[in-house]
């Protein structure tokens, strides 16, 4: 397969029933090669995959994706089994069943949407997610026997759709480019920043990181232990297998070129699956399973010398640590024992040898504080954590390890030997509202030291640490809100406030009803939370995001299963309605430019046929003034095409962001509610009802 932005063919390679195939409009034998067939799409192909559509049908299906349709064919028999429009595009497509759907699914993954379409085009399955669709898998994540939807987005989340209700979210660093599923409840993912793992349900297994970038990632028993190996294709060409459950490299193999995509299957038609990987060059190789004789063990002997080197080098670093530990002690059995010293002198020559070797006090401790940091005039308002010790011992160096908050995810503070103290503070500025694990490495000893004493320690940042507390009167309140009544004690709202913010250790609040105010550390929004005595909470703030992540934090901290709530944010709901509007007008615009580059289309076949009359007939004069015109429609046709180009840019944002308003109007509830109002919001958009559609946005509902 090309690029995806040329003219497209895709290519099928099937030696086994070598000439029983015909050329047909669409599909079309190879000149080259008798066991390659063509296959006409005429539309640039976004994604592709192939499986059992229909299983009356008795063979695989090929599903190819564009940027405006999704097209079923069978190989086999050389026919269309539908052709389905898809206004949202098509970036990714699986194909199975999910939960208690029935017949198998053609899911594709689009602009912030998610469709399903049975054998024979049915639309049966429709939700909408918070980013464009990267990455799309089918695993029954949680062991009911039933699969769940595996969606990766651009805006780094994993998110597990039971049907088309959200059971499970986790939070990456990096777009999600690719989804395996693997067994028991796991999967493989990989980002665009070269990361790949295995995630466990919501607990990540393991991960390792690459300079290349992740092309492909399969599930894969190559050694054939039972139990399958996650097997990765890299841009510089390298195939590896890992074991799904320590990341290990039990199999390696390079390529000339990048890979461009890995699969399986019996291709010899022998009973024998293989695993069948390809490069961008064209270039395809299957690998066996490995037997049962060689016990799992695949890798050769070069990776073995690369362990035996890596223990080698763990071996000395041991070594040398024991080395130092031995003459510290040495040192000090000798001070302490009176040898060649006087007893006044001891203290002294104690702690000289101490501060030089890097010997602490026992007693030292590394403390950590957070805390909010309203900024100045050369830097901007941020969290800040500050790490210190407990006596005079100074920080020489600090390492953090924080996933989403700094570039490459670690972030390493060396004070110069001029401003060496027992304090550092460090600037953090988390990009969203998740909690984040801090884990520190702290190197503490005295300014002399040539040696230091590793701290290490974990603290947790809250999920809405960017918000720092205000006075209700600072500022006007915002005019949006979200309503709803829960039967929690005010008591159990105070828990959940001082385990989400940043908030003084000192700070008193009332336990019979509440308003606490904050200040947004990122654009100076404002943020209300109020709670009254009858169990009815308001959240007051113009971000519709922030109040779908309160309400889901809120949900997760009392495991509330179903809330219906009440909300208004005007000035956003005005933005969906001028977007709906647009889309009305850009659908019109584009059938207007498609019925005028149709007649255009068969005017020129017209105009061509005349000019070559005239140029048969010698009549130069006539076949000039024909070949003008042509010249001078084909340019409007040009200028036509540019303008439907950028009007199909305009409704492909807009329709992106009508589906992340419903997605955000489905995060204000949840449970069952959160699943009525996208299922109701679609109905309304389907029958182009713009004041329907806010209402149920509003409410939660169409009735009165």
């Amino acid at each position: 397969m090309s690029k995806w932005n040329e003219p497209l063919k895709v290519f099928i390679h099937n030696p086994h029933v070598r000439g029983q195939r015909i050329s047909t409009n669409r599909l079309v034998l190879s000149t080259q090669d008798a066991d390659i067939s063509l296959l006409n799409i005429n539309e640039a192909v976004s994604c592709l995959t192939a499986g059992v559509l229909n299983p009356d049908l008795g063979c695989d299906s090929l599903l190819v994706g564009t940027r405006t349709s999704l097209l079923a064919y069978d190989v086999h028999n050389n026919a269309d089994l539908f052709y389905a429009g898809v206004p949202d595009g098509a970036n990714t497509i699986v194909l199975g069943t999910l939960g208690d759907i029935s017949s198998p699914l053609a899911i594709i993954g689009g602009n912030c949407s998610l469709q399903g379409f049975n054998h024979v085009g049915k639309d049966l399955f429709w939700t909408v997610t918070g980013d464009n669709v990267r990455a799309l898998a089918l695993c029954d994540f949680d062991g009911d026997g039933k699969k769940e939807l595996l969606v990766g987005s651009e805006d780094f989340d994993i998110r597990v759709f039971k049907e088309d209700e959200i059971v499970a979210e986790m939070s990456e660093t990096e777009t999600v480019t690719a989804l395996s599923p693997m067994c028991s409840g796991r999967f493989g993912y990989a980002l665009s920043n070269g990361t790949v793992g295995i995630y466990n349900q919501m607990a990540r297994y393991w991960r390792i990181k690459s300079k290349n970038q992740a092309m492909s990632i399969h599930a894969f028993d190559i050694n054939s232990d039972g139990v399958c190996e996650l097997i990765t294709g890299w841009s510089s060409g390298k195939i590896d297998a890992r074991s799904d459950r320590t990341g290990e490299v039990i199999f390696k193999d390079n390529f000339a070129s990048s890979v461009a995509g890995i699969v399986q299957g019996d291709y010899r038609m022998d009973g024998n699956t293989q695993l069948i990987c390809c490069s961008v060059d064209g270039e395809v190789r299957g690998y066996l399973p490995g037997s049962q004789e060689m016990k799992g063990k695949l890798v050769d002997t070069s990776v073995d010398q690369d362990l035996i080197r890596e223990l080698s080098q763990k071996k000395q670093n041991l070594l040398l640590e024991l080395r130092n530990y031995e003459e510290n002690s040495k040192i000090k059995w000798q001070l302490q024992t009176g040898i060649r010293h006087e007893q006044v002198e001891l203290n002294t020559q104690v702690n000289e040898v101490d501060g030089q070797r890097g010997v602490i006090p026992a007693n030292t401790q590394l403390q950590t504080a957070l805390s909010v940091n309203l900024g100045s005039d050369s830097e901007s308002a941020h969290v800040e954590l500050c790490i210190s010790t407990s006596n005079d011992t100074i920080i020489r160096a600090v390492l953090i390890f924080a996933e989403g908050i700094f570039e490459g995810e670690s972030h390493v503070i060396h004070p110069s030997l001029q401003n060496l103290s027992s304090c550092i503070k460090v600037p953090l500025n988390p990009p969203k509202d998740v909690p984040v694990e801090l884990n520190i490495k702290a190197f503490v000893g005295y300014k002399s030291s040539t040696q230091f004493h590793v701290f290490e320690l974990s603290r947790q940042l809250p999920r809405f640490s960017m918000y720092t507390l205000s006075s209700p009167d600072s500022a006007p309140g915002p005019l949006s809100f979200v309503q709803f009544t829960i039967s929690e004690r005010v008591q159990t709202v105070i828990m959940w406030l001082k385990q989400s913010f940043l908030l003084p250790e000192d700070m008193r609040i009332s336990n019979e009803s509440f308003e606490v105010c904050f200040t947004s550390l990122r654009d100076a929004g404002q943020l209300c939370v109020k709670m009254k005595p009858s169990g009815e909470i308001s959240i007051n703030t113009d971000n519709i995001d922030l109040a779908g992540d309160i309400i889901q934090s809120m949900a997760s901290f009392w495991a509330i299963e179903d809330l219906q709530v009440e909300a208004d944010f005007p000035a956003y709901f005005e933005e969906v309605r001028k977007a709906l509007i647009v889309v009305d007008n850009s659908h019109a615009v584009c059938q207007k430019l498609t019925a005028n580059m149709a007649d255009n289309s068969n005017l020129i076949r017209s105009m061509l046929v005349r000019a070559e009359d005239s140029r048969l007939m010698g009549d130069m004069k006539n076949m000039k003034k024909r070949y003008i015109e042509l010249y001078d429609l084909n340019r409007d046709l040009l200028s036509q095409y540019k303008i439907r180009c950028t009007n199909h840019t305009e409704l492909l944002n807009n329709l992106k962001a009508i589906n992340q308003a419903i997605q955000r109007a489905g995060r204000l509830r949840v449970g069952k509610p959160k699943m009525q109002v996208i299922a109701a919001c679609r109905d309304a958009i389907k029958n182009n009802s713009i004041n329907t559609l806010i209402k149920i946005m509003r409410v939660g509902t169409t009735s009165s």
